[in-house]
């Protein structure tokens, strides 16, 4: 039976240690992050993911899909909170939470924990600053039946309460791992690997190009993109039409077209 108890206070320890768990620092201090709302956390259990420590605002809605994310936790032996609206607002950042908040631990994100049999298609962002976007990334690589995403160099972190609110869920169902280049092109080179980028060097039409399993998609910077020295190792540069006055894509939205197009590729072979 999980431990059940109830906070009335904000200046609770407890409190400050889940709030904390906002700012990164305390995220990698604890290795423990936060996700919130009753679609996201059933996400997580039904993927295999329970948490540690569930918070419930008191006078909610019953709802089943809640019920048993609770006998969830109690089979694991996990804690849970009750306490005001008021107070899980506090925790979670947000002027109008759900009804539930849960504290999960941070996943391996070792590159070596990698396989990249498990999928015909794999995500890659480097330098990706913005955690909506890295988010919408784990989204897009759920929707595609990506591996996961491989974050390269410095990135938004993955565990953060807006990259994990953003993926819908999908934090939970595709791999993470982060790594340099220097570490990934190595990795990426000894084995299997098509590296597949959006580029104007060398470049053909992103529709009907060569796309082979596995294929690893990349983009970069929102405002830089990708590294020269990066484009130019890749085994596939590819172009996409800009109708408009835009020269550009917005990171996430070209991991999206390219990842669809991918997979069509792979679906439909000519």
């Amino acid at each position: 039976m999980a431990f059940r108890r109830e906070i009335t206070g904000f200046s609770n320890p407890t409190v400050k240690a889940l709030r904390a768990l906002r700012e990164k620092k305390h995220r990698k201090a604890a290795g423990k992050f936060l996700a919130e709302g009753l679609r996201l956390l059933t996400d997580a259990r039904e993927s295999g993911h329970i948490p540690e420590v569930l918070v419930l605002a008191k006078g909610r809605e019953p709802h089943p899909l809640l019920a048993e994310l609770e006998a969830a936790v109690d089979a694991v032996g996990g804690e849970v909170i009750e306490t005001s609206p008021d107070i899980l607002s506090k925790i979670t950042g947000k002027d109008n939470p759900q009804a539930v908040a849960g504290v999960f631990a941070e996943f391996d994100t070792a590159l070596a924990s990698l396989d990249r049999r498990r999928a015909d298609i794999w995500l890659v962002a480097q330098a990706l600053r913005d955690p909506g976007n890295l988010g919408t990334m784990l989204r897009t690589g759920d929707a595609i039946g990506a591996g996961g995403l491989i974050l390269l160099d410095d990135c938004a972190d993955p565990f953060s309460v807006e990259a994990v609110r953003a993926s819908m869920g999908a934090v939970f169902t595709q791999r993470i791992a982060r790594a340099e280049w220097s570490e990934f092109e190595p990795w990426l080179r000894g084995g299997a690997s098509q590296l597949v980028a959006a580029s104007l060097r060398e470049a053909q039409p992103y529709r009907g190009a060569p796309y082979a399993a596995p294929c690893f998609v990349m983009v970069g910077n929102e405002s830089r993109g990708l590294p020269e020295a990066y484009e130019m190792a890749c085994d596939l540069r590819v172009t996409m039409p800009m109708k408009g006055r835009a020269d550009s894509l917005n990171a996430a939205v070209a991991a999206a077209v390219l990842g669809y197009e991918v997979l069509a590729s792979f679906e439909n072979p000519s």
